[in-house]
């Protein structure tokens, strides 16, 4: 609310991890929140359905690909270009 009393248009939140605990989904909902962006880090799927301003995204496989690269020893910066 803050960012709209200054002026702001819309508000997009982009977290790493969502820690999305007790009333959090109900006020995110309820907010003047555009868009909320979380991580898969942190399982919150069945708390955020019905939740049309928050987007799960899932990096899973960006994981799954980290942890192999440092398992065989290859670059793992590689992923971020």
């Amino acid at each position: 609310k803050a960012l709209k009393d200054r002026g702001a248009k819309e508000v997009y939140l982009y977290i790493t991890d969502g820690v999305l605990s007790g009333e959090a989904v109900k006020k995110i909902k309820n907010s003047v929140i555009k868009n909320l962006v979380i991580t898969d880090t942190i399982d919150n799927m069945n708390r955020t359905k019905g939740a049309k301003n928050i987007e799960v995204l899932s990096i899973s496989s960006l994981m799954g690909e980290a942890i192999k690269r440092i398992s065989n020893s290859t670059s793992v910066s590689d992923l971020f270009k």
